[in-house]
């Protein structure tokens, strides 16, 4: 009998419309009187760019000495070396349970756990990586660069590679019928282990940046984190305090990333649409297979959500001489990353407490015989929002809200600079039609089952 991957792990509680501080319509037209409300105060109080070019920051010159270290080094990626041979040896040598932690490990702890992790502490995939470490280990006895690896990468790539990859991911996730079991876990990670390590031979650390799913997401929520560098007037890479929206607003934006947010935001929705009871009776009366179906459904789901990004973006005038519309949608694509984290956040909030550390506690024993190596078998589940669904509800709502207010306060930033003298506050209408429309759909989606 299958085994449903939301059965192994049942990562997005989040209450239903009962537990909302308002009726599910209000609660939508509240939200969405907020996001408009944020951008129409921002576009009277807000009228010179305050992050371009981005404040200087708190210099943390200690800390980067420590960071930079090889000690440092030497720990941090040992660390990820073994976590990610304990993963190796329960996969391939573990029982094909429900009870193996393979399962919570790869769609909890890194997939959910990424998110918050990188708000915290940065792009710490880049760190703990077991397969960017091989890399740099074979770099070594090789005498090759491990950022450079043995051909040229185009800058053109980007990160339209990880938009692939993701999207390989959330099907193996969300639609592939056999995803909570080993056989089918074993052939995508061997899958992702060929194309990272052979990728990385070929192109060094580079590929990794442009190609693994977990690495670029990463990077991508840890934007919002308050750690950056300072690389600015040719400086030497000082670690800084800064704050989230002035971090966003200097990362540089590599193509692709329009398509990796759809990608996320896609996925999410058609993770909440699958659970709906319509189009769970569609399925099921349907000729066509549930995998066929739910494969064009997300798919679709991510090229409209795609479509309507670039489109309000690409609505958005620029002077002339700063870039055609064309290539607008590059120059807002910051903008879109904390409407993705706040739906990351807001769709997985109660599963780390729960799921989360009954994985924990499952790693301790990952061959299914009794064992206790970590001394965390004894740790349970904290249903800490399941006893509180109103708290779970009303966190939802603000976390989808905030990141799309956020992402309207750093498009509203960013329009200062480059959007026609005298249109800075009708030139974001279009994109803002856009978010709107997305916090209308996503909450709708999200409490409507």
């Amino acid at each position: 009998m299958l085994r449903p991957a939301s059965v192994l792990v049942p990562h997005h509680g989040i209450g239903g419309a009962a537990d909302l501080p308002l009726p599910l319509g209000l609660t939508i037209a509240a939200a969405a009187a907020a996001l408009v409300a944020s951008v129409a105060v921002a576009g009277v109080a807000w009228t010179r760019p305050r992050y371009s070019p981005p404040p200087a920051g708190r210099p943390l010159p200690r800390l980067t000495r420590v960071v930079d270290s090889t000690a440092y080094a030497v720990v941090v990626r040992g660390l990820g070396l073994v976590a990610g041979a304990w993963f190796m040896l329960a996969l391939v040598a573990g029982q094909d349970l429900a009870t193996n932690p393979v399962f919570g490990v790869f769609y909890v702890l890194v997939w959910v756990g990424l998110v918050p992790a990188s708000l915290l502490l940065g792009p710490v995939v880049r760190w703990l990586s077991p397969v960017r470490t091989l890399l740099l280990l074979i770099g070594r006895v090789a005498r090759i660069d491990p950022a450079e690896g043995l051909l040229s990468l185009s800058p053109r790539v980007g990160v339209w590679p990880a938009a692939l990859t993701l999207l390989a991911f959330t099907w193996q996730e969300l639609v592939n019928p056999q995803a909570a079991f080993l056989d089918a876990l074993r052939i995508w990670i061997a899958g992702y282990l060929v194309l990272t390590l052979i990728g990385g031979l070929l192109f060094g650390t580079r590929w990794l940046a442009a190609a693994d799913p977990f690495e670029v997401y990463s990077e991508l929520v840890a934007r919002l984190s308050p750690w950056d560098r300072d690389r600015s007037g040719g400086g030497s890479g000082t670690l800084v305090l800064r704050s989230p929206l002035a971090h966003l607003a200097s990362a540089p934006v590599p193509p692709g990333v329009t398509a990796v947010v759809a990608v996320l935001l896609g996925t999410t929705a058609y993770d909440s649409l699958s659970t709906l009871t319509p189009y769970v009776r569609f399925v099921q009366d349907s000729t066509v297979s549930r995998e066929l179906i739910g494969t064009a459904v997300m798919l679709g789901l991510v090229l409209l959500v795609g479509a309507l990004l670039v489109g309000g973006a690409a609505a958005t005038p620029t002077r002339d001489g700063v870039r055609g519309a064309r290539a607008t949608p590059g120059l807002l694509a910051h903008a879109l990353v904390p409407i993705a984290v706040g739906y990351a956040l807001a769709h997985y909030l109660s599963t780390l407490p729960t799921t989360g550390l009954q994985t924990i506690a499952q790693l301790s024993d990952p061959l299914g015989r009794g064992w206790d190596v970590l001394g965390t078998a004894g740790l349970s589940p904290w249903y800490v929002f399941a006893d509180h669904p109103s708290v779970l509800a009303t966190s939802v709502v603000l976390l989808i809200v905030g990141g799309h207010v956020l992402g309207a306060l750093a498009a509203h930033d960013r329009a200062l600079t480059v959007v026609p003298p005298g249109r800075e506050r009708t030139s974001q209408l279009p994109l803002l039609v856009v978010m709107v429309a997305i916090t209308v759909a996503g909450l709708g989606l999200l409490f409507a089952g």
